[in-house]
């Protein structure tokens, strides 16, 4: 093994203990903060089974910190494979209008009172097939000959995120009193999710996505040179980018639907982590993933404690500190992709 790729190889493992104890810490540090506070000792030594804070800690703040960080982890991913494929540093998960299905796809629910009848499980499943509604449209809409024609793929994504949008409005019109704030809610984002069976799906999902994307990491890389070079390079361009966008499309499906639209991780995070490990998909997904689950943990703790005992949606503050941050990056001046 030549001196060079050992020194790539001992920086690439630098950077995933970082990242593993970053995730650990902001872990911790959600579990111990809210309207309720608890030191560390007192997790590891006084607190017994059976009692309120067990209940606090382990029944509701750690499944929210895992499905924090599948949530996370899983738009952080399907944003930097769209980001691959189209070649473009501004794509994000909810750029494609998918999102806009799923949170269509919860509002007709609760307009046709449908969660009522099945109960709230409904919800999620309405907005996972509002996304893939939308996926199977504008794979059709974009297929041609057997050709992924990529630019159509956007221009159609951005003008389904439109339509939907228009819907969306439509049906708030119309639509009860008593429904607004849950729909509402449901478009700012919540990783308050009740049903475990839910949060270990996000799991399950997030971590298939991660384990896909390592199958393709070669040729992600060959396509930063363009769809010709990568063709030249002997990678299969059209089945890669087929596989790439349903993997992306259904981890935002899922991840909407699950935790409603949480917005900039799927684009800042990809952006940072290029700033410090380049832009090898052998590291950088793997980096991406670790970075997006705890960045979206770090967020839902700050929304449980800004205005405590109140709580915010965890949408607005992945908006306002995602949008500082981007800012700070283009200022940086390292957005660049290849």
């Amino acid at each position: 093994m030549s001196i060079k790729r050992k020194k790539k190889l001992a920086s690439w493992t630098t950077w995933i203990c970082i990242l593993l104890l970053f995730v650990l810490a902001i872990g911790v540090f959600s579990l111990c903060v809210g309207s309720g506070g608890f030191y560390f000792k007192e997790i590891i030594f006084s607190i017994k089974r059976g009692s309120p804070e067990f209940s606090i800690l382990f029944d509701i703040r750690l499944p929210r910190i895992i499905l924090g960080f599948a949530v996370g982890g899983a738009l952080s991913l399907a944003g930097v494979i769209l980001q691959g494929i189209f070649r473009n540093p501004l794509v994000e998960p909810y750029t494609l209008g998918i999102s806009g299905g799923a949170v269509l796809g919860v509002t007709l629910n609760m307009v046709l009172g449908i969660a009522k009848i099945l109960g709230v499980i409904s919800l999620p499943i309405s907005g996972f097939l509002g996304g893939t509604v939308v996926i199977i449209i504008l794979y059709f809409l974009s297929i041609n000959k057997r050709i992924l024609k990529m630019h159509e793929l956007l221009l159609c994504g951005v003008m389904i995120s439109f339509v939907c949008s228009s819907l969306l409005m439509l049906l708030m019109a119309v639509s009860k009193t008593e429904n607004l704030h849950g729909i509402i809610f449901w478009m700012m984002g919540s990783l308050e999710q009740p049903n475990m069976n839910l949060m270990w799906a996000a799991v399950i999902m997030s971590v298939f996505g991660l384990i896909v994307s390592y199958f393709f990491c070669f040729d992600l890389n060959a396509l930063l040179l363009g769809e010709e070079e990568a063709a030249h390079l002997g990678i299969n361009v059209e089945k890669t980018k087929r596989l790439l966008f349903v993997t992306a499309s259904v981890l935002t499906g899922f991840s909407v639907s699950v935790a409603g639209i949480i917005g900039f991780v799927g684009l800042l995070v990809p952006h940072f982590v290029r700033m410090f490990v380049g832009n090898d998909y052998r590291i950088l997904n793997i980096s991406v993933f670790l970075l997006g689950g705890g960045f979206l943990v770090f967020c839902d703790a700050l929304a449980r404690i800004v205005i405590a005992p109140l709580e915010l949606p965890v949408g607005v503050i992945t908006g306002i500190l995602g949008g500082t941050l981007f800012i700070y990056s283009i200022l940086k001046k390292k957005l660049i992709i290849g």
